[in-house]
């Protein structure tokens, strides 16, 4: 069919500013677009979505520290300190002054976490980690609460002097207290054979963050019986 001069040069305008609008949308990066179902939209809740917390551990209530004296650690020798830091806790329950301590232990290989959580038990607030090579001992027998773990832990100071400090936890029963303990035991456990393949520690087993200490978290946990 003939066209007319001007008819043929508009549709080739149109033809040519369409390629060129084609050529630039491929030159130019796509945004990442999600694509939701109408349906989806319309459940979608408005309110903000807090972020869950996801360390994992065991629920305890913190009970404080107290320093120790001594490096040989053997049975029974974190019973005072708890006694001491169990009727402190009373104490300042009774006049009021006493926080929730509302905390979450997490044990694993080389370190252990101490979140401190917030009043109602979620966020985490603040944080506590020790070393499990600086650990000397623990243990989850105590006659005056049998649900409480203790663990004595060498603190290196500004002047890298050292202090032995004996925290305790209180367990939501017994067993929990037994499982923090063979928890401990074992995080010992991976951590000296790694630090023994690495060459980090000689293979009598001393090293400069066990020389000092002659008894482990491994040889104070309890029995199960």
């Amino acid at each position: 069919m003939w066209q007319p001069a001007s008819e043929r040069l508009q549709h080739f305008q149109t033809m040519l500013k369409t390629k060129l609008n084609v050529l630039t949308l491929k030159k130019e990066p796509l945004p990442t677009v999600i694509f939701h179902e109408p349906e989806a939209i319309e459940l979608c809740s408005t309110t903000p979505l807090t972020k869950s917390r996801t360390h994992v551990g065991y629920k305890v209530t913190y009970l404080g520290k107290v320093t120790i004296s001594g490096t040989q650690f053997l049975s029974g020798c974190t019973e005072s300190a708890v006694v001491g830091l169990v009727e402190r806790r009373a104490l300042a329950q009774q006049q009021g002054t006493c926080s929730t301590g509302n905390s979450l232990l997490e044990i694993r290989p080389f370190q252990v976490r101490l979140h401190h959580l917030d009043e109602h038990g979620e966020a985490s607030v603040t944080m506590d980690t020790y070393q499990v090579a600086r650990i000397a001992y623990c243990t989850a027998d105590h006659s005056i609460r049998p649900n409480v773990f203790a663990w004595i832990y060498r603190e290196i100071n500004d002047d890298l002097s050292y202090q032995m400090d004996c925290h305790a936890v209180e367990c939501e029963s017994k067993l929990e207290a037994k499982k923090l303990a063979h928890s401990m035991m074992e995080a010992f456990r991976k951590t000296f054979h790694s630090m023994r393949s690495d060459g980090r520690i000689h293979k009598s087993g001393s090293s400069d963050d066990f020389a000092e200490d002659s008894s482990t978290p491994e040889d104070s946990t309890p029995d199960d019986g």
